[in-house]
């Protein structure tokens, strides 16, 4: 998986942000904030190629949580972002 060109996460007003630049996002009509942690993993993942597993290890090495909780939370954090078309 990995986040789709064009996409960068910006910080406005003490939110984050991600915003589409470049012309293969002009029909890019979506406001999308992220969380602390998404964005943390977003930053960590920016330009590499990453599995659900890379964004759980991610989460456990910032939090105090459990493998399982870990996993379950990164992907469902990769489901939306492919469903927001922002990684694939």
């Amino acid at each position: 998986m990995k986040i789709n060109e064009g996409f960068e996460l910006r910080e406005m007003c003490g939110e984050h942000i991600v915003i589409a630049s470049g012309v293969q996002n002009i029909d890019f009509c979506k406001v999308i904030s992220l969380n602390d942690s998404a964005a943390y993993l977003w930053r960590e993942v920016e330009g590499k190629e990453f599995t659900v597993e890379t964004l759980g290890t991610l989460l456990l090495a910032m939090y105090e949580i459990d493998e399982a909780t870990a996993l379950t939370d990164a992907a469902a954090l990769a489901q939306k972002w492919i469903e927001a078309g922002i990684a694939q």
